[in-house]
């Protein structure tokens, strides 16, 4: 299993723990932010470690709810001030609001308004029960404003870079269909060309009974095959058709190849251009390496895909493709998408086709 196919719950469950464990340590303690002296202050006990648990734990769930980790945490934070414990659980806060900042889609003005609003009636709590100085505060609140502009630039940028992919995407496609159409138009002009000529030529054999049944029967295999290619461009064509990956290995399997599929993660995009490649490779398995061992690996993470499709050599034509207008085309794809896509001889006979493909920026 790939990190980015970790639930963000378990990725960020340690940094929890691992916060709320330092803040209990009793060497720690009053050793954290400071907003107000309080006298006396209070001793560490059971109700201290309830109030570290409050304002550390839910940063295991701060990108899966980041506005409710953000008030879990402030209310721990506002408890830690108030009954004067002053821990180092206390940096919370600070991730709390940058992941915020980051990954809160709704109600964000809504949020920083409810956030402000709550610091400053802590302010005003703290300023009855101890000293509080003003310059303190605003610096205070100016570094934690500064934790939410960060995460907000974080958020911005990753949807930026979202955006750059689905662009890429769609000249990509956009790429493709055109090559298509390329390859349709000459697909109808070679076969239906060849069958005039064949069917204008069938007119002046009547009188040879064995020429005429020899040319309709080219009439007729000629047309077959424009059927087959035509199907074959119409399935590329077919918007559903991308996420058929296990069909088109099964289909594979059927024409005589053995192909084991191997996929690691969760899809989360791009299934179209993976389905081209796994596609474009297992094509040239069945012509230049037919009959041989081969396998489609697939690794799905959040940031992109490695696709890996190789043969080992031992099937008929082993000899390995070279840069054919299909691979081309894919190298042409992936590159535009910002990815990385190579094709050749494997180490131990054989070929391989390895492609890494963005799906988007890392959350």
């Amino acid at each position: 299993m790939t990190r980015h196919s970790i639930p963000p719950i378990w990725r960020d469950l340690p940094l929890a723990v691992a916060l709320t464990a330092v803040a209990l340590v009793p060497a720690w303690h009053q050793h954290g932010t400071r907003l107000a002296d309080l006298v006396p202050e209070r001793p560490f006990g059971l109700l201290g470690a309830v109030v570290v648990g409050i304002e550390c734990l839910p940063l295991a769930v701060r990108r899966k709810w980041p506005v409710a980790a953000l008030a879990l945490v402030f209310t721990g934070f506002a408890f830690d001030q108030l009954l004067g414990y002053h821990t180092v659980g206390g940096v919370a806060l600070a991730v709390a609001l940058v992941t915020a900042g980051a990954h809160a889609e709704r109600h964000r003005r809504s949020t920083m308004v409810a956030a402000s609003a709550g610091f400053a009636a802590l302010m005003v709590a703290l300023d009855r029960i101890g000293r509080v100085g003003p310059a303190d505060v605003v610096l205070f609140y100016v570094s934690l404003a500064a934790m939410w502009g960060v995460g907000s630039a974080l958020r911005v940028n990753r949807h930026a870079e979202t955006e750059r992919t689905r662009h890429a995407e769609e000249a990509a496609r956009a790429a493709e269909r055109t090559r298509i159409a390329r390859e349709l138009h000459d697909v109808v002009t070679h076969h239906v060309t060849a069958m005039v000529v064949q069917t204008e030529a069938a007119r002046y054999l009547t009188a040879a009974p064995d020429r005429l049944d020899e040319t309709l029967s080219a009439v007729s295999d000629t047309g077959r095959r424009a059927i087959t290619d035509l199907r074959h461009l119409l399935d590329v064509l077919n918007p559903g058709h991308g996420g058929e990956l296990r069909a088109l290995v099964e289909q594979t399997r059927r024409a005589g190849q053995p192909v084991e599929l191997v996929e690691q993660g969760t899809p989360g995009g791009a299934e179209a251009t993976i389905y081209r490649v796994a596609q474009e490779a297992l094509t040239n398995a069945l012509k230049y390496d037919h009959g041989a061992r081969t396998t489609v690996s697939v690794r799905y993470g959040s940031a992109e895909v490695d696709v890996r499709v190789s043969t080992d050599g031992s099937g008929v034509g082993t000899t390995a493709p070279g840069g054919g207008r299909g691979l081309r085309g894919l190298r042409d794809r992936v590159g535009t998408l910002g990815g990385h896509f190579d094709a050749g001889p494997g180490p131990g006979g054989g070929f391989v086709v390895t492609a890494r493909i963005p799906v988007g920026a890392a959350s």
